[in-house]
């Protein structure tokens, strides 16, 4: 299994907006993405840092998210919303 954290930092005054558009995108990629697995959203307490657990089958699972038209209309939408975003890619063990 592939595992994908991101880290996004919000511009405080869009915090508000980016969790809608955030939540669909979680929501599209289980439904439409056989090999995503999970697709967590974490948020801090003041709502400026949003980090996401996304469980992918195997690595080009997760480069095929990248292509899809949810992920381009999400990643567009939001691009004036983050000040930094911070991906990390793992490999699953022992499960």
């Amino acid at each position: 299994m592939h595992v994908v954290c991101v880290t996004f930092t919000l511009l405080p005054e869009k915090a508000q907006s980016f969790m809608p558009l955030m939540m669909a995108q979680a929501e599209n990629s289980l439904r439409e993405e056989t090999l995503c697995h999970r697709f967590d959203v974490c948020v801090s307490d003041d709502g400026t840092t949003v980090f996401l657990y996304e469980l992918y089958e195997d690595a080009r699972a997760f480069r095929a998210h990248l292509d899809t038209a949810h992920f381009h209309t999400f990643d567009a939408a939001v691009a004036s919303m983050v000040l930094d975003k911070k991906i990390e890619q793992y490999s699953l063990i022992g499960a």
